[in-house]
């Protein structure tokens, strides 16, 4: 039987309890004693009937807020949950005393000893642990928690050296022993797949704080779980690529290939050697993209034929290999991006009309990070840690001046300037804080992205273009006069007219 003792922190109060065991010469095999007011009792060869009659003297005691009855000891508690743990771990676990012997060992290590524990325990680890001092790192001042390669029956391990420190009066610490956990090559690279697979959530890896690109990540997950085309504007160093990988591999064609295709890249000498076959043979991204998904990046600039070319195969969901009558069905979704106005570019006759609509069914706009503030410092402590880990040093911490830096500077480049100028600071710094000093980027004023200091025409017509911009943006999720009057906080004839002057329409702006 065991006793739960809810009790004030008074001093003696464990003495009077202990007083009324002695007096009715109760066996008390364990008493623990917990920070919070509670006092626990053991009485393993007791039972309740035999102990009831003790109850209300125990509760009369000063002090005493209640007694019942627990199934275990906290420490007992702890044990059994350790040795589950060990039981369970695939990995070798090794626990010994100061002198390096062993104290402790799980079913795994016995496993590939191959022999009886009773002829382990005692033993020197440094005996099984082959290429590495144990005893030196143990007789240390303070030894740290050190990983290194080692041999373990004739096999090459990773050990993971943990000292055990227990806390000591005065503030001070001592080593009461040490723990070995060792990771085969095999599980290593076991854990190395699993972690390289794809997340639960794909869209985990983009940084969303900012209502903007919640919003976006909510629509992305949509859009991703659908089979329709997607079209994704933004400026270069957005993440347009992150979001369509994430897009891809939440989709149903997660299971086939991401082909990426720069269309500036693509040759209009023989679009079929592009798309369909290429040189040697080889699959074009057509086929190469069968059952996942293909992505191209800046479709504006694809050339006339190209634009041609794929949206014949879009349209017959077809296509046929050179010198071959056979047709091949189309089995791929296509994702692509662009910073130009397609819009624009149909108007003035650059871009099929009909091939902007057979892409533009789903689409998406990645907000640039100067509209994002409240995901800057969140996406530079990212990048901090990330390159840190790479370069195996302590992560540094972000001052006060330098958060205020990167917060209020405009990020023409976006994340991917972002990025960089984080990844070269980290190189270089010396010591443990990132301080604006250590960021080096180019002069440039918030105003840098409404317009250029060399544009040509006139300030009339740079305030026209960038108030089209702004309307091209919102009218997708205002696609109303109204809505998006009360958006800019204008008359709704204002917005009407506007929205007029400018071509902007459901048609032109393909809402979804």
């Amino acid at each position: 039987m065991r006793l739960e003792i809810n009790c004030q922190d008074r001093l003696g109060i464990a003495q009077d309890i202990l007083d009324i065991l002695v007096e009715h010469e109760i066996n008390l095999r364990g008493i623990e004693i917990d920070e919070v007011g509670k006092i626990f009792l053991n009485f393993p060869n007791l039972e309740f009937s035999e102990f009831q009659h003790l109850m209300p003297k125990i509760r009369k005691i000063d002090g005493i807020k209640d007694v019942k009855t627990t199934p275990f000891m906290p420490v007992e508690r702890e044990q059994y949950q350790l040795q589950t743990l060990l039981k369970t771990l695939p990995d070798p676990v090794f626990s010994v005393n100061t002198k390096g012997e062993i104290i402790l060992i799980n079913d795994a290590a016995l496993k590939y000893l191959e022999i009886p524990k009773e002829k382990v325990i005692n033993t020197f680890i440094g005996d099984l642990l082959k290429g590495v001092n144990v005893s030196r790192w143990m007789e240390a001042g303070k030894p740290e928690a050190k990983a290194q390669k080692i041999k373990f029956v004739e096999q090459d391990y990773l050990v993971d050296m943990l000292p055990v420190i227990v806390p000591d009066t005065g503030g001070k610490s001592i080593m009461a022993g040490a723990v070995f956990m060792l990771k085969s090559e095999f599980r290593l690279g076991q854990q190395l797949t699993a972690f390289n697979q794809g997340n639960v959530d794909c869209f985990i890896s983009i940084h969303a704080e900012s209502k903007a690109m919640k919003n976006l990540i909510r629509d992305a997950k949509k859009m991703a779980e659908l089979d329709g085309p997607i079209i994704m504007f933004g400026e270069t160093g957005t993440g347009k690529k992150l979001l369509a990988k994430a897009c891809h591999e939440e989709s149903k064609n997660k299971g086939g290939e991401f082909i990426v295709v720069d269309c500036l890249m693509l040759s209009d000498k023989d679009s079929d050697v592009e798309l369909i076959t290429r040189d040697g043979g080889k699959n074009g991204v057509v086929e190469l993209a069968k059952g996942g998904t293909l992505f191209l990046e800046e479709v504006a600039n694809l050339s006339s034929e190209l634009q041609s070319k794929l949206l014949t195969i879009l349209q017959s969901s077809t296509y046929h290999q050179k010198e071959d009558v056979s047709d091949y069905s189309v089995d791929f979704r296509i994702i692509c991006t662009t910073k130009t106005d397609l819009g624009a570019l149909v108007q003035e006759g650059k871009f099929d009309e009909n091939l902007f609509y057979r892409l533009n069914v789903f689409s998406l706009f990645i907000p640039p990070l100067r509209e994002r503030k409240s995901d800057v410092i969140g996406l530079a402590e990212r990048f901090v840690k990330e390159h840190s880990l790479k370069l195996g040093r302590q992560i540094p911490r972000l001052t006060k001046a330098c958060v205020d830096f990167l917060q209020t500077y405009p990020w023409p480049g976006n994340v991917r300037q972002l990025k960089n100028a984080i990844y070269r600071s980290v190189s270089l710094l010396e010591g443990n804080e990132l301080d604006k000093q250590h960021i080096q980027l180019p002069s440039c004023s918030a105003a840098t992205h409404v317009i250029s200091e060399e544009f040509n025409g006139s300030l009339e017509d740079e305030v026209k273009k960038f108030e089209k911009e702004i309307l091209l943006r919102l009218y997708p999720n205002f696609p109303s006069s109204r809505q998006l009057a009360k958006r800019l906080g204008l008359s709704h004839t204002a917005v009407a007219n506007k929205l007029r002057d400018y071509g902007i329409n459901k048609k032109t702006a393909k809402i979804v």
